[in-house]
Formats: C-alpha cells, structure tokens, sequence
C-alpha cells in the first residue's frame, strides 16, 4: 500500500467524476461532493483539462496540483488530457487518460476500498477504481439537451443507453427522466434537487451589490442566458415596469437577437458571472426570483431547476413557467404562469406581497426542508453509508468537528 498523499483516513472512498469542475458554478456536482463528504471521504474529479490548459504560460509546471486537498475528507483531482480532447477522434484517449488518472490518485490516497463511484455524465469512468458500486447520477436529459451542447444526437443516444446498463444504481433528479430510463427497463432512484439553505438564508443581511442599482420592484434571474429562456417572458415584465436584474453568463453560443434587444432595454441590468460567495448580495436586491425556462422544451421539463429553492431559501417570491419539477414540489409559494401576460401579471403581484414577513418565514421554513441534506438522505441510505469523522487525522483543524 502506497504511502497516502493527503492526509487524513480516506477508507470507504467515494470517487465523483463530475461534470463541472469545482472551480466552476456550484451546481448539483459540488453539493454533491460536499454533503457526501459529510458521511464518508470524497474524491471529486473534474473533467478532463487539455495539457495545454494545464500549465503556466510560459512554463511546464501545472497551474495547481493534480490531487489536492480541499478540506478534511474532501480532495480534488484535475485529470489532464490531450489537445482537443472533446473531438469524437480524440475522445477516448482522454477516457483513457482520465481513467489512469484515477487509479493513480486513488493510489496515491493509500489504495483505500472504494465504497462507490458516481458518474454524472456519459463518459465510461466505472471499473477504474475497483469500486463496489457504480452510480450513474442523471442530472440532466442529456439528448435533449444536445443542441445546447453542440453535440451529435445520435452519438448521445448510445451513450445513454449504455451507461445506465453498466451500472449497479441510477439516480435521477425528476421524474421526468426516471420514466425515461424506465422505458430502458431500468429502476431509477430519484433525488430531487436541493439547495444550501444556511447559504442564502441571511441574504437579507448580505452586503449589497457594487454598481448602480436596479429601481424597485425588482425581478431577478441567476442562471445561464442560454437558448433554455423564453425571452419573451422577460421583455413582458420589463414592460410591465418592471426592473429586471440578470445574473450569470451567457455563453459563445448564445447569440438570439431576442437576447441582443433585451439587453440594451434600460431597465435591465446585466451583471455578467458572479461567484457563490456573491449571489446573496443579488438576491437581497430582488423582489422576485424569475424560472423563465421554455416549458414545452424537453431538456427543461426534464430538469430539476436549482433555483427555485435557492430563490425561496433567500425569503423571495418565485414566479416560474410550468415545469414538471415545480409543480412536485407541490407549495403555494410558486407561482406558476405561461405566456408573457400572465407571467409579467404573476410577477407584479408577487412583487406586491414580496416582503410580507409571514411569506418569508414560510417560503425560508419550505426550502430548509429541501435542502441538500434532506434530499440526498435516499442516496445516502440506498449506498449504505455511515459517518466519518475527518477530523481525527487533520492536521489543518486538530479537534475541530465538523
């Protein structure tokens, strides 16, 4: 057994070769990770980073250590792939490396017994560890959402459906996509989104945002300005007179005019990507928190959107399209609306009762049962696992719990 490269006791492993790499958004990958970490020790891998992205400019060295820790029982690995390793052709020497990778750096952390590896994308990562259980952790209905991705349909439907057969559990976030692994004759679990309540509870304190700020009442969105919007709702608000704050990036291929022209409308805001840490800030502005999702898109039906709860863990009113996952979630504290009017009329009303406190103290009591701790208890329980304490071999916090 190889000498561990982290410290701490890294027995009863749990490897999640993720979709999103940490530094990114915090997502459904990230939550993950952390609350699992609170049960058992965690590995998070991130998708594979081309070598050339790797390294310093000018230099050879990496710009961060392939395996690090980031805190007690939770250590982070950045596989490293060749040049263009998304291209079809390419594609399966970065399976290969990124496979490699893992057995290394489970090596590295003293060749402990893999409880389970979870995979939340399509990419073959199970067997590289020897682990006793494979999760395939469906976030998303990837086929649908093909065109946002710029892949090839067709290659995705083989991936689909061979990933769920090489595994011992499927886990879902709707039962949208239950129902379509279902059909493959497959028994998902399905687990809900959830939210990191202690996160956006004291929003109301949070420091302001920098910048000019947005005339009340204020509608906001946090979210990718992807294809996945129906702008047309937004612009009906904003004629309603309503300000609309927009947090989150837009990306390269997001270029319908639609966007353009609701962009540059004066009562608009667009304050581009902004980190975890900063969000509160933004929701303390907003009145309403906006789900303008497209209902009768197939990758948005299917989702488990994160927002609604985060919305409501910040004692703001929600008003959202209607999408499956909402309507489970089964509250009067949604207000569900289709079509530009009743949208901007759901949101001017909701404005009008925003900071009722009786509201906020129900719509915060809603989301801290639907946190990422309740939600993911299932999971929990379906791999069998039991606590850990990190904290006996650390030595960056001696004696603190955790």
């Amino acid at each position: 057994m190889s000498t561990p490269a982290l410290p701490g006791s890294w027995d009863g492993l749990i490897v999640i070769c993720a979709a999103t790499p940490w530094l990114g958004h915090r997502l459904l990958d990230q939550a993950l990770a952390l609350e699992l970490s609170r049960v058992a020790p965690v590995l998070y891998v991130d998708p594979p980073r081309s070598v050339i992205n790797h390294v310093r400019p000018g230099g050879r060295a990496p710009s961060r250590p392939a395996l690090r820790l980031i805190q007690p029982g939770l250590a982070h690995l950045t596989p490293t792939a060749p040049p263009f390793h998304q291209r079809p052709g390419v594609k399966p020497f970065s399976i290969m490396a990124t496979r490699r990778a893992l057995t290394r750096a489970v090596a590295a952390l003293g060749s402990p017994p893999v409880e389970a590896v979870i995979v939340t994308s399509l990419n073959p990562l199970f067997g590289a560890c020897g682990e006793r259980t494979r999760v395939f952790y469906a976030g998303d209905d990837y086929i649908a959402g093909a065109s946002l991705m710029r892949i090839a349909p067709k290659r995705l439907r083989r991936l689909d459906r061979r990933q769920p057969a090489t595994a011992d559990l499927v886990v879902t976030v709707s039962e949208v996509l239950a129902d379509h692994y279902r059909v493959m004759g497959h028994d998902p679990l399905v687990v809900p989104n959830g939210c990191d309540f202690d996160h956006y509870a004291d929003a109301a304190q949070a420091p302001l945002p920098a910048g000019e700020l947005p005339l009340s009442p204020v509608a906001g969105l946090i979210g990718t300005l992807s294809e996945r919007i129906d702008v047309n709702l937004l612009d009906a608000v904003v004629d309603a007179d309503i300000s609309l704050l927009l947090v989150g990036r837009r990306p390269p291929g997001a270029d319908f005019e639609s966007l353009d022209r609701l962009l540059v409308r004066p009562q608009v805001s667009w304050a581009g990507p902004r980190s975890f840490d900063e969000l509160p800030s933004y929701l303390r502005v907003m009145d309403v928190g906006l789900v303008p999702y497209s209902s009768n898109h197939p990758f948005n039906r299917a989702s488990s959107p994160l927002k609604v709860l985060e919305y409501l863990a910040a004692g703001r009113a929600v008003v959202s399209t209607d999408l499956p996952s909402v309507r489970e979630l089964n509250t009067d504290l949604v207000t569900i609306a289709e079509g530009p009017q009743a949208f901007a009329a759901a949101v001017a009303e909701a404005a009008r009762t925003a900071h009722d406190p009786d509201l906020i103290a129900r719509r915060q009591a809603f989301a801290a049962r639907h946190s990422w701790a309740a939600r993911l208890q299932p999971l929990v329980r379906a791999l069998d696992l039991s606590y850990v304490d990190h904290t006996l071999t650390d030595p960056l916090s001696p004696g603190v719990a955790r």
